[in-house]
Formats: C-alpha cells, sequence, structure tokens
C-alpha cells in the first residue's frame, strides 16, 4: 500500500474534533487519491462485498406519526483500529474497506451531490428588479451574498437560500427559479455563498458541531445576516424564511432548530436531520441511511418545516426525510396522494389543534437527488414537478393550507 490508511482516518478524526471539517476533508481527499486498484487488492479491500444497493423507498405507517422501516441488514464487523477511531467506525457499524469505499465514491461525485455541474444561465430580472452582489460579516465570520429585491414596491418578507455542494448564488437562483416566484408574492431573497474557503466541495457545514448551534459558526452568520436585511429593508419578522438543497437543507434545518425566533418556517430539499452527524465519517452514514447514525436531539420545537425527498435519491437517502418530520410536534398526521408533472408524491402532514401545519413532507416516487420543478438552466436540477420552490412559498406563506 501507498498510504496508511488507519493514520490518515486518524489525523481525519483528530482534525473534526478540532472543528475543522475542512482539514479533515482534504486529508481523506488525499488518502483516497492515492488507491490504485493494485493497492485495493494488497489492502484486501477488493474482495470486500460490493457497497449494498439504495434501501427500498421509505414505507411509512400513519400512527399519529410518520414512523420508518428502514434497517441495515449488513452485518457489523469492527475494523483493527485504535482507541478512540474504533469506536468512531463500530458507531457506524461499517468495516473499514467499506467506509473508505463509500468515501472513495462520494468524493468522485462531490459529498453530498450527484449529477455534473454546469455552467448556470444568468437569471432573469424583470424590469425594475435587483439582484445585487453583497457581503455580510460578524465576530463569528464573513460570507458573500447575493439579494435579489423584487420590482414592487411592498417588500413584505425574506427568503434565505442555502445553495448544495458545488453550487454558487446565482446557479442556485437559476435552478430554484426562485426569484421569479419571489417576485410575484413581494419576496427579497439573499443567496449566501459558502465557497471552497469554507469547506473543500462548498458544503455547508451542518455534520461539524461548532456549526450547530445558533451563537458559533455557520449558523451565528447566517442568522446575523438575516438580521441584517431585516433592519435595513424593514421586512415583517413574520415573514422570514430559509430553505436548501442537500448540504444546504441540512443547514436550513440547523436554522429552523436553532433560530425559530428569526426563521419563521424553513424548506429542506434532500436534506437531513438536526445533528444526525457529528463528522464526516457520521456525516457519510447518515447520508446513506444509517438512521443510527447520530442523535435525533430534539432541544426545542423547530420552526415549520416543508420537506422534499426523492425516493430514488441515492445521494442522501429518503429515511432522513422521516428523521427530519420526528421533529414537528402535532397532534395528527394525515397522508395524501397526488399527481404532479408525471410524477406521484406521497405527502405527509402533522397538524397542530389550530389547524396550522407543522410539517409537509413530499416523498416523491422516482426522483433522485436534484431540486424537483426546477429549471434546467441550473445544476442538480429535476425539470418533472411537483414545483417545490412554489409549493415552499406556499407553505411559508399560509401556514393553514392545505397542499391541493
Amino acid at each position: 500500500m501507498k498510504i496508511d490508511f488507519a493514520a490518515a482516518m486518524s489525523r481525519a478524526l483528530q482534525a473534526t474534533r478540532s472543528s475543522n471539517a475542512s482539514q479533515a476533508t482534504r486529508i481523506i481527499q488525499d488518502a483516497l487519491a492515492g488507491l490504485g486498484d493494485t493497492d485495493m487488492n494488497r489492502a484486501g479491500l477488493a474482495a470486500l462485498p460490493p457497497l449494498a444497493p439504495p434501501h427500498p423507498p421509505l414505507r411509512i405507517v400513519h400512527s399519529g406519526a410518520a414512523t420508518p422501516e428502514v434497517r441495515d441488514q449488513r452485518p457489523a464487523a469492527s475494523p483493527n483500529l485504535p482507541g478512540d477511531d474504533l469506536a468512531k467506525l463500530q458507531r457506524v457499524r461499517k468495516p473499514l474497506g467499506e467506509v473508505l469505499q463509500a468515501l472513495r465514491q462520494g468524493f468522485r461525485r462531490a459529498p453530498a451531490m450527484e449529477g455534473r455541474a454546469k455552467t448556470p444561465v444568468a437569471p432573469q430580472l424583470p424590469e425594475g428588479a435587483q439582484f445585487l452582489a453583497r457581503s455580510y460579516s460578524c465576530a463569528h465570520g464573513s460570507r458573500g451574498y447575493k439579494l435579489y429585491i423584487p420590482a414592487s414596491i411592498e417588500k413584505r418578507g425574506l427568503v434565505v437560500m442555502l445553495h448544495g455542494c458545488q453550487q454558487n448564488p446565482d446557479d442556485f437562483a437559476t435552478g430554484t427559479n426562485m426569484n421569479a416566484l419571489a417576485e410575484a408574492s413581494g419576496l427579497m431573497v439573499a443567496y449566501p455563498h459558502q465557497g471552497a474557503a469554507h469547506n473543500a466541495s462548498s458544503c455547508w457545514n451542518w455534520f461539524s458541531p461548532a456549526h450547530q448551534g445558533r451563537d458559533s459558526g455557520e449558523p451565528a452568520i447566517l442568522a446575523g445576516l438575516a438580521r441584517s436585511i431585516i433592519a435595513e429593508f424593514a421586512i415583517d419578522p413574520a415573514k422570514v424564511f430559509v430553505a436548501g438543497l442537500s448540504a444546504g437543507g441540512a443547514m436550513a434545518v440547523v436554522m429552523a432548530q436553532t433560530c425559530p425566533d428569526i426563521f419563521a418556517a424553513a424548506g429542506v430539499h434532500s436534506g437531513l436531520a438536526y445533528k444526525s452527524a457529528s463528522d464526516v465519517i457520521s456525516a457519510f452514514a447518515a447520508m446513506r441511511g444509517d438512521i443510527g447514525a447520530g442523535p435525533a436531539a430534539r432541544p426545542a420545537p423547530p420552526a415549520r418545516m416543508i420537506v422534499f425527498h426523492g425516493s430514488a435519491d441515492r445521494t442522501v437517502h429518503p429515511a432522513n426525510a422521516q428523521r427530519i418530520m420526528e421533529a414537528a410536534q402535532g397532534r395528527s398526521s394525515q397522508a395524501h396522494q397526488s399527481a404532479g408533472n408525471g410524477r406521484t408524491a406521497s405527502r405527509t402532514l402533522v397538524t397542530h389543534p389550530d389547524g396550522t401545519i407543522a410539517a409537509e413532507c413530499w416523498l416523491i416516487e422516482g426522483a433522485g437527488h436534484a431540486w424537483s420543478g426546477g429549471h434546467p438552466g441550473g445544476s442538480y436540477t429535476d425539470p418533472l414537478g411537483p414545483d417545490a420552490s412554489a409549493e415552499m412559498l406556499r407553505f411559508f406563506l399560509e401556514p393553514s393550507a392545505i397542499p391541493k
């Protein structure tokens, strides 16, 4: 072997303990880059059985609250690693070779994303609208962002949109078509930019404990950015929302959980539950559907959430949608079936006694890891319906509206 993989994993884990996710990612990428087929054979990894195919589509059983039945049938094995490293890998119940194969495959297609990035078509602006490049700084850090200001005089709300890995604000704005929909609703839209300086794959660091609390890291930056726009443009605080895709969706869950006083509702597309991971290894385990990869911590009721997930998502397993729904607190749940643009979606509602919807989940049959109903000019989009952007705005602005 060219590389001591146990040592590489140990260094990566030390980096995650120090809240340096970017360094951990680079260590693993460097290790995997040096692994050839011959090295796989010498390491005994090629003899391992292939990675298990994706689990079957999520089955939701309605009994007050939706509950998944997802089980990992593979036998547990203990890798030959010492101390804390062994404990880390035993927790996700995967042998070292399988973890390395999973990581290698994941980095080849970019963590938490699949498909192929493209040069996006520039978002079209109606006359009088603006799409400005701005920046925000605070004690916790700084981020550039794009801000869409509608041509309509009434600016009654704000949506903060968190892009996925390998994306940027222009790409995400084009793919989600959120600007055009916000124009019709008189909403402003902010697109914070998570670049390679913050994560090697431009992902939001949703899996790092340093970025899972409201008063530190990326959540503190995003909350401060939202507050600054609210103050500058006199936005109605009751009409401030957050939404995201993949890693951005996972960070939107973090914001809904930690800052419900700032964000009235959240839209989550192909995301993961709050604190479902605490480092790089458990992040990949959670993405693959290991629902025991981390605690489903719920210190307080989150903001209202609408969740979209494809049943054929091979990057973030649809079991993660169910984990997000488990955080919702309501007296009843109800399933609906509907067809949208040639697709069938299984919808689950969790409602409060007053009729408002605490959470809404769309499990889209046959859809993969891409924004449902998105514009083909952006990356990681699925032009088939339902239109996730339109449904999110409906959910944000009409708390009691039942989807048709």
